[in-house]
């Protein structure tokens, strides 16, 4: 018995230590294994091999291809190549960097466009206009949504640039050298877009002739900072630098555009803060119009004679167009100065409807002629709204418009005649204006006398000379009230006539194409006064480039060899409201330098531009130039607040003007579109059947 217990466990303890045996070998091989992979270079080749190795799912190749694919679709190639030409300027000329970033913002844009379309198709799919007009509104939203990804790389761009100019300050420090420092700082940068321009302005201090290089570069530099940047770094390194108070000259004038660039970013963060909302509030009420509808019909059954008649129709067209404008004011309003705008102004549709001859013809017919009065008013207009328009193409904008509000008017009003007699042969008959819908058999009785009386609508329509007692003749012969009473001929003839007198008075009458006219006048005037809103917004800003001016002074007045001209040269470079002036400036400066420089005076009216003006009149003619602006040294700090103070201003006024306009159409939905119809056919449904009532107990 123990030979068979033995015999029984012997196996089992044989597979138990072979097992085990194993499992040892195992751990022991992994352990001797993962102490070689730890070798360094082992750990470097495997890193190699995975950085090179291709990933079963590459978002870069698979972006590459889709931008190949958006770029062979008709739609998006435009929106595609617009999102490019913004993004190439940050990466110069890396264009694996450009599609690939193009693309996954058109991709971006796809995911936010496609779910919202299936939305709004799913919630005004009853309303054909309605649906329309919102789905052409997503081009609005798309285009606004692309917008934001870019200016969010420029923003990125900005920041890296702060943190690049911190590094940069270490690196002159090591090798008081500026193209040296800037290279180093360059190669050890882990912001690829930042390094890319670093090593650009490299390049253009250490070629043959910096200065033409410059100007190229000032050309596609992607904002103002990197200009100066790469304008104190060539003025630097050819004057050399110099002690300020122990300190360096250069490393100062960074520090400078550092702080620049910080209060930049600030404002741009509290506007993006202040507007991220406004633009889709400004929208939605577009897509309450339908169930705030059916909600009213469905509680209050007396709504239906507005909301499906043409009062409500025409409410809904005003409401849309409101919405619109207010869409296109907000994003105005919003714009931050993005660091690069870069538009398509080579060949628009505009330019080719002009270069039709009829086209020539007819725009020509209502611009002003050239070198009068109002095209010399009108041009100004355009640099002032600092517009990339030439006047031909918003005369083609005008002209366009104006025949799209005349017939668009004109069809919306054809279309309300048809609606309201639609609405007539349609809407159920009831002896009262009841507040709950009928239902059942109650229905289907109103339904019924609907019927029987457009038989007799069809048979008068268009006869305006029709009575009632000619609707009680054909009403006794008809087959229909062959047995009614007397008492029921009378009361459904007059119900009769009283819809054929409204369906009769359905036709487009004289002060309905006199509304259109107005509309298309409206139409008419509406880019102009577009680009009057544009310069508004542009003389908000004024102060905070005035300001931007003193920095660059401030950046200038203590280096060697910086006269009037040159500084003149630099606010040029860098001013948008003030450009033309300066430009008039610098033109005839060689004729006469202070009386050049008092016609700019002249032309402007802006104060603190103008104590910038007469500063520079006393450096050229009385004292050196660090002299006549030692008060913006002495009060640097006054002014660094001040521009604080101005961009918190700024941004307070735009976002009180932006909330007025973007809620505006959503008030204008629960005021207009529900309340006042509510409380007013309300109080009509309440007088007709207090009437209908007072009438039957009289009788």
């Amino acid at each position: 018995m123990e030979d068979e217990v033995a015999s029984g466990i012997n196996p089992f303890l044989i597979v138990v230590i072979i097992i085990g045996v194993l499992f040892a070998g195992v751990v022991f091989f992994y352990l001797a294994l993962r102490k070689k992979m730890m070798n360094k270079d082992v750990k470097r080749i495997n890193d190699l091999r995975q950085g090179t190795s291709e990933q079963k799912i590459n978002t870069e190749i698979i972006f590459q291809k889709l931008y190949v694919k958006y770029l062979k679709t008709p739609f998006l190639k435009r929106y595609l190549l617009k999102v490019r030409r913004r993004i190439e300027i940050n990466n110069l000329d890396d264009e694996f960097l450009t599609r690939y970033q193009s693309a996954q913002i058109i991709t971006k844009g796809l995911l936010v466009i496609i779910p919202l379309t299936i939305a709004i198709i799913v919630i005004t799919h009853a309303n054909i206009l309605l649906m329309s007009i919102c789905l052409i509104f997503e081009l609005f939203i798309i285009d606004s949504a692309t917008d934001g990804m870019v200016d969010k790389l420029d923003n990125n761009l900005l920041t890296q640039q702060i943190d690049f100019f911190a590094q940069m300050r270490h690196s002159y420090h090591e090798t008081n050298m500026v193209g040296e420092a800037i290279y180093v700082t360059a190669q050890d940068s882990d912001h690829i877009e930042v390094a890319r321009q670093a090593e650009r302005i490299y390049e253009i201090l250490n070629s043959s002739d910096p200065e033409m290089e410059l100007e190229k570069y000032y050309d596609i530099s992607p904002n103002n900072y990197l200009k100066e940047f790469a304008g104190i770094s060539y003025l630097t390194q050819e004057f050399g630098d110099r002690k300020l108070d122990g300190e360096s000259l250069y490393l100062r004038n960074l520090e400078n555009i550092t702080q620049e660039m910080q209060l930049e970013i600030l404002k741009r963060d509290k506007l993006n803060y202040t507007f991220q909302s406004l633009a889709v509030i400004s929208i939605a009420p577009m897509l309450m119009m339908e169930p705030l509808k059916n909600w009213s019909i469905g509680n209050f059954a007396f709504t239906q004679t507005f909301f499906l008649g043409k009062a409500g129709l025409i409410v809904q067209i005003l409401i849309m167009v409101l919405t619109f404008v207010c869409y296109v004011l907000v994003r105005r309003l919003k714009d931050n100065g993005s660091v690069k705008r870069v538009e398509d102004n080579q060949n628009p549709w505009q330019a080719k409807v002009y270069k039709n001859p009829l086209g020539k013809k007819i725009v020509d017919e209502f611009m002003p002629k050239k070198n009068t009065a109002d095209y010399r008013k009108e041009h100004q207009l355009l640099k002032d709204a600092a517009s990339k328009q030439k006047l031909e193409w918003v005369y083609v904008n005008r002209l366009v418009m104006l025949v799209l509000a005349f017939l668009g008017s004109f069809v919306v009003i054809w279309c309300t005649h048809l609606i309201q007699i639609n609405y007539i042969y349609s809407q159920p008959t009831s002896d009262y204006n009841l507040i709950a819908n009928l239902e059942g058999s109650d229905l289907k009785k109103a339904m019924q006398r609907t019927e029987n009386h457009n038989v007799f609508l069809n048979m008068f329509r268009g006869k305006r000379s029709t009575t009632q007692e000619d609707i009680k003749k054909a009403m006794v012969k008809h087959e229909l009230y062959k047995s009614a009473s007397e008492k029921t001929i009378d009361k459904e003839s007059k119900l009769i006539y009283d819809k054929l007198v409204k369906i009769n008075d359905e036709y487009i009458k004289w002060y309905e194409i006199l509304f259109s006219v107005v509309l298309a006048y409206l139409g008419y005037v509406a880019p102009m006064l577009l680009l009057k809103f544009q310069v508004k917004m542009r003389q908000m800003a004024m102060e905070d480039e005035v300001m931007s001016y003193q920095v660059i002074i401030l950046m200038l007045m203590r280096l060697e060899r910086v006269d009037v001209e040159m500084i003149l040269e630099w606010l040029e470079r860098y001013a948008d409201i003030f450009k033309d002036p300066i430009s008039r400036c610098l033109n005839n400066y060689e004729s006469g330098a202070w009386e050049s420089l008092e016609a700019m005076k002249d032309e402007v009216t802006y104060q603190d531009f103008i104590r910038i003006i007469e500063s520079l009149q006393s450096a050229v003619e009385k004292v050196p130039i660090r002299e006549a602006f030692e008060e913006l040294d002495s009060d640097r700090d006054y002014y660094k607040n001040k521009r604080r103070e101005t961009n918190e201003r700024l941004i307070k006024t735009k976002g009180m003007i932006g909330k007025v306009i973007g809620f505006a159409p959503m008030v204008t939905v629960f005021v207009g579109y529900l309340i006042i119809p509510l409380v007013f056919m309300g109080l009509k449904s309440m007088t007709s059947s207090m009437d209908q009532m007072s009438s039957m107990s009289n009788s």
